[in-house]
Order: structure tokens, then sequence, then C-alpha cells
């Protein structure tokens, strides 16, 4: 079916060339020829406007699709509905050894995460909360897992995708020991007023896989806070040149660079990268800035 190419068509990159790269670790390397595994494949035809009303473009219909791969099933198994934080509240700032990447549409800046931009250090859930406003996006990140995002309201309530499904839990019972940071800055979008960005966490939630457009908690969560519909699976259409340049900062002097047709291509796929640690797409440039 045509449709079901196009979902296919939307994982991949448009490479140019191909080259050896340097890289900070053994299990960083470039598997270029790689099949992408995706498993539980389906898709419906849904409204990509956003129903806070936020957006001033016009309403557009495209195609959303919902599936699961080995990224989605580590982010699934890193949490818990039951475990409990035992960390002291006290504990300060830990800093983790992490991939540093920057982002850019066509020309723009939209995304960055560099030491030398922004403090990746991360505080135990305890500290976290103290420091936490309504509407802040939070982070909670751990070595070889994609970080899950999520939506503070208030109290030690976060407001996340986790499972397929938008709802509402403790910080403290999805942490699973993980430690966290506010990512406000993260993405260089407006952000909305923090009562429209509750609004849209709230205004969703009870909502499971056939009713969503989100493939992972970081575009949910990054959707509530700027309300922009490339966040979405299917929310923009697909040009026929790549929009989107991710640079992965393998050291200070050896960048490589991935290229996309969208935003939720993009972050799918760093996301993985966060999980493996292995940069598995083409790529358009690899070299030193």
């Amino acid at each position: 079916m045509v449709i079901c190419a196009f979902v296919v068509r939307s994982r991949r990159t448009t490479c140019v060339h191909v080259s050896n790269i340097p890289c900070r670790s053994s299990a960083l390397s470039l598997m270029g020829n790689q099949l992408d595994r995706i498993t539980h494949l389906n898709y419906s035809e849904l409204p990509t406007g956003d129903p806070s009303g936020v957006e001033k473009d016009e309403l557009r219909v495209g195609v959303a699709y919902f599936f699961s791969d080995e990224e989605d099933e580590l982010d699934d198994r890193s949490q818990s509905d039951s475990y409990k934080d035992t960390s002291p509240g006290e504990l300060g700032p830990a800093a983790l050894g992490e991939l540093q990447y920057s982002a850019f549409c066509r020309q723009e800046c939209i995304f960055s995460k560099l030491h030398e931009n922004e403090d990746l250090n991360v505080y135990s859930v305890k500290t976290l909360l103290t420091m936490s406003k309504p509407g802040d996006l939070l982070e909670l990140v751990a070595t070889a897992q994609p970080p899950h995002w999520a939506i503070f309201e208030g109290e030690d309530q976060v407001i996340h995708l986790h499972k397929g499904e938008i709802r509402k839990d403790s910080l403290f019972d999805i942490s699973c020991g993980r430690q966290g940071r506010i990512v406000n800055s993260r993405y260089r979008y407006r952000p909305l007023p923090p009562d429209l960005v509750m609004q849209n966490a709230s205004g969703h939630l009870g909502l499971s896989s056939g009713e969503i457009c989100w493939t992972n908690s970081e575009s949910f969560a990054a959707w509530c806070r700027f309300g922009k519909r490339e966040f979405k699976a299917g929310g923009e259409a697909h040009s026929a040149e790549p929009r989107y340049f991710l640079k992965v900062h393998l050291s200070a002097s050896t960048v490589h660079t991935l290229v996309f047709r969208s935003l939720e291509e993009m972050i799918r796929e760093r996301r993985r990268v966060d999980a493996s640690g292995i940069l598995q797409e083409l790529s358009l440039v690899d070299g030193k800035e």
C-alpha cells in the first residue's frame, strides 16, 4: 500500500557519502548498511493540528504512525510502577559521560546539548523537585538508555508518555534510580506560558497508542511546552531535500552529521543513539569543525 511505503520511507535519511570517523569508545561505530528494525507497525489518518488551538498555521492532515522498536522497549524496561526513590535529597549535582549534540533546521540552531552552552549536571529526584516549577520540562537520564522526558505539574507529580499512554505519575515512582535535570532551554523554540503547557499535558491524560501521535516521551513533552506540530509523527510534510541536521560531537574536534527530513525522525534517531551508543544512519559530513 502507498501509505505503508510512506511510513517506512520516513525513517530513512538522505545521504551524500560515508567515511570512517574516530570514536571516543569502541562502543561507538558507524554501521550505515544495517536495516532499521521496526515492529508492531500500524497507521491511521489523523488531523495533525494541535487541539489546544495555540498554533497559528493552517490545519493540515497527514499520516500519523505508531510503532515500537528497540528504543521504546528499552524505555519501558527502565521504568517500574513500584520503584521508590531512596537517594538522599541533599545529593549535589553529578556529571555523566553523555554524547553531546547540536541540531539545525536549515541554518537555524533549534537544539543544543553542549557543555559549553548548558549545565548538563544531573540531580537526585528529591533535589530536582525543589528546583522545578509547573510546566517545566524534566529529563531523567542513565547510561545506555534513552532519556525519559516529562512535564512537571507540582508536588511530585509529572505528566508523561509511558508505554503508549499519557499518564500522571509520581516522579519518585518513574525515576528507577535515575537522576534528572530541567531542560527548558534544550530546544530553542519560544515556550508557551506555563498554564498552556499544563493545559496541553493534562488535556491528553488517559489517551493511549491509537489516539496519540507521539512516538516517545521527549516528543510529547516538548510538544506540550512549545506547541509545535513538528514534534508529532506525520506533523510536517517531508520535503524533497533534508531540512534537519544533527551534529554528534564525538570530541572537541570531531563532529559527525546526520541528515533528516523531519524533526520527529531526528529525535527518534538521537534517542536510539543515546540508548545504543551506535551511529547507524548514513552521514552527510564527517570531519572537524
